[in-house]
């Protein structure tokens, strides 16, 4: 993993160009990291206030709620997650606006690649928390290493396919709550559209087979009409 060897690091891009969105996250995942991506300002900032993220890449322009109003808002909430602006708009009064709505740093459109890297790795290392990261889920008697890549319930070791992992590791992380197909395709597929397929039914049906036949108390249920939920 890029940033500190051996860390879980999440990444939110919210940008509205999806060429530009997908461009990034596809450069950060081949990186290492664990990237959610939303495409309007209202999912982003639904996203930086629900879920818990290393950094975010916020556009400045963007649907619904723009981005200087994002990070204002989460700094007015006290979330000190650095975030980096990425923006066509580059004059020096904007990206003054930036800093002072509560930007850590400022990257103007066209860019290279290789600068957000840089750039992001630098935010990393300056808010690198002073507690260990989260390197293990646990539900009931399941636990999951993030290092590893390994899962286990009731010390038998369980295989599991990197999307099938993935499933799980997004299920373990709401563990309790009810999540829906539309946050399944969102962030494990990374779909922003419902494809009409049954690939959640069959993935849910391989998992559950894989973490509850032969124990005696299933974990993983469906809630109909709703989504599924890690008991």
């Amino acid at each position: 993993m890029i940033g500190k060897p051996g860390t879980y690091v999440r990444i939110l891009v919210i940008e509205d160009d999806k060429a530009v969105s997908d461009f990034i996250c596809k450069g950060l995942d081949e990186l290492g990291y664990n990237v959610d991506a939303a495409l309007d300002g209202k999912e982003g900032l639904f996203l930086a206030t629900s879920e818990k993220y290393d950094a975010l890449i916020v556009d400045r322009m963007l649907p619904n709620v723009d981005g200087l109003t994002i990070v204002q808002t989460l700094r007015a909430s006290d979330h000190s997650v650095p975030v980096l602006f990425l923006s066509a708009l580059g004059e020096v009064d904007d990206r003054v606006r930036g800093l002072e709505a509560g930007g850590d740093d400022y990257l103007t459109k066209p860019f290279a690649f290789s600068e957000l890297k840089a750039r992001i790795e630098a935010l990393l290392r300056r808010g690198q928390p002073t507690d260990a990261p989260v390197t293990k889920l646990n539900v009931g008697d399941m636990e999951m290493d993030l290092l590893s890549r390994s899962v286990t319930r009731a010390g038998r070791e369980i295989e599991l396919q990197p999307r099938e992992f993935r499933l799980l590791e997004y299920l373990m992380r709401h563990a309790g709550q009810v999540v829906t197909r539309t946050m399944l395709l969102e962030h494990v597929w990374d779909y922003h559209f419902d494809p009409q397929t049954n690939v959640i039914d069959v993935h849910i049906s391989r998992l559950r087979a894989k973490i509850d036949k032969g124990f005696d108390t299933p974990l993983l249920e469906t809630v109909r009409g709703a989504g599924y939920r890690l008991a």
